[in-house]
């Protein structure tokens, strides 16, 4: 039986690097999790498994990076502090807005891809967002399209706009691929892709009796992308209802977002607003072995690295929505 996957690596030991404002302290702990010490006096610790690992380059990067991370207090502060539609009214004075579900979302929230796929994630993870909810199911009908279209062809068995169902939505996906049209979701992080692929319909459905399961945002967030350009405008409004209610309600205090950087030994606190990628907090594995030279050339191209990660970020992503989200 297949089994879900479970990112994992192990390093050792810790020492609190940089600055930021929130964050006390930071330290990588010797049984392998990360301690964070918050200036309102709480303190918290990550399991190094169950955070996001990768092994970027030192080398300036040409292809989009998705990193998944919080959003920047400033930026959930001014979204909150801004006026937002969270009805099902549309809004006839932006008629086109409503038309694909990254220009619906895109036209409240603003920012990259990466505010689209992180503001997504966060509304399935916190429940506001269900791909169940009676607004996404489909409606029963004996109608057949003469002659028959391929739409019809890939979606008659869906019970929702999306598809629900394991099989179904693997099988979409691999239709996708094979005609080279997965787009946006090649943006995805490969654990999540993997996640998705390798669940039986048992195992999701034992994670759907999980409150608030990660596993299970990230499965369903490839389904909300696999049937994306299936989706009504009734559909879009409700995921867009449903996203800027989550962020509406925001946790200020969120747990802050550390991604492992295996190449440098390092776990990199990082926070995202509209200009991409900030760099709040490092920490290194291998402190104690290393010299302080050393460390700061891993900082130097650590923060060299995220930059040109914006960079490019924002010039593919350009260059997707002339070709994909016309």
């Amino acid at each position: 039986m297949k089994k879900l996957i479970i990112i994992g690596i192990c390093l050792f030991a810790g020492f609190q690097f940089a600055h930021s404002q929130g964050i006390e302290k930071m330290q990588w702990d010797n049984d392998f999790q990360i301690h964070i010490a918050l200036a309102n006096d709480s303190n918290y610790f990550l399991d190094i498994k169950e955070l996001h690992h990768t092994n970027i380059a030192e080398e300036a990067s040409t292809s989009f990076t998705y990193l998944p991370t919080r959003l920047e207090n400033e930026f959930v502060q001014r979204l909150k502090q801004t006026e937002v539609d969270t009805g099902l009214i549309i809004n006839e004075e932006i008629p086109e807005s409503h038309k694909t579900l990254w220009s619906a979302l895109h036209n409240s929230l603003g920012g990259g891809w990466v505010h689209f796929v992180n503001c997504l994630l966060y509304s399935l993870e916190t429940g506001y967002l269900d791909i169940t909810s009676p607004l996404m199911k489909r409606p029963e009908s004996d109608w057949k399209p003469n002659p028959m279209t391929e739409t019809y062809k890939r979606t008659r068995k869906w019970e929702y706009y999306v598809p629900v169902n394991q099989k179904l939505a693997i099988k979409e996906y691999k239709i996708k691929k094979s005609n080279n049209n997965l787009a946006h979701l090649n943006d995805v992080p490969k654990e999540f892709i993997d996640l998705f692929l390798s669940a039986s319909q048992k195992q999701y459905d034992q994670l759907n009796q999980i409150h608030k399961s990660r596993a299970k945002a990230r499965i369903d967030l490839v389904k909300i992308l696999v049937g994306a350009n299936y989706l009504g405008e009734t559909q879009i409004k409700y995921i867009k209802s449903m996203v800027l209610k989550a962020m509406v309600d925001y946790a200020e205090e969120q747990l802050p977002s550390v991604i492992i950087f295996d190449n440098f030994n390092a776990a990199v606190a990082m926070s995202l607003n509209e200009t991409g990628y900030q760099v709040d907090k490092i920490v290194f594995a291998d402190e104690r072995f290393i010299s302080i030279e050393t460390r700061l050339v891993r900082v130097n191209q650590i923060n060299s690295i995220v930059a040109q990660i914006n960079i490019v970020n924002k010039e593919v992503f350009q260059q997707k929505l002339k070709s994909y989200y016309n």
